[in-house]
């Protein structure tokens, strides 16, 4: 099984080597406080023309302190545990049902080449990334 897992891994860090979702829910709350934060100082300091301005200051600070902490998918992924990968890649063999294949680059090739296949296993690491992750 060690070896079935590894290459669904990988079949899933390829597919969403090509997707622009990040982990931004963690550091998205943040930014916001800050955000929001800037505008009420700011409203309440200059009015409408303080409320542009501390918005403006307090997004740039939420960019700022959040900077480099959005990782990539496919990073998330090669970064879990032998036990989390596990659980993802029964969820995903579910997905493949009786497809046979000998590694990970015969596995890719299938998969990629069926596009609702395709859909299905990139949804399936989509929720398992949400429920069991938080990400």
């Amino acid at each position: 099984m060690g070896q079935r897992v590894d290459d669904v891994v990988q079949l899933c860090c390829q597919i969403l080597s090509h997707d622009p979702i990040k982990d931004v829910v963690r550091n998205t709350y943040k930014g916001l406080k800050l955000a929001g934060g800037g505008v009420i100082v700011g409203s309440l300091l200059g009015g409408p023309a303080g409320m542009f301005v501390g918005g403006a200051v307090g997004s740039l600070m939420g960019g700022w302190l959040t900077r480099g902490q959005f990782r990539p998918l496919p990073q998330i992924l090669m970064e879990m545990s032998k036990a989390e990968k596990k659980k993802l890649a029964i969820e995903v063999i579910v997905i493949l049902g009786s497809l046979i294949w000998r590694d990970a680059a015969q596995l890719i090739a299938l998969v990629m080449g069926n596009a609702t296949l395709q859909q299905q296993v990139t949804a399936t690491v989509h929720s398992y990334v949400k429920k069991n992750l938080r990400a």
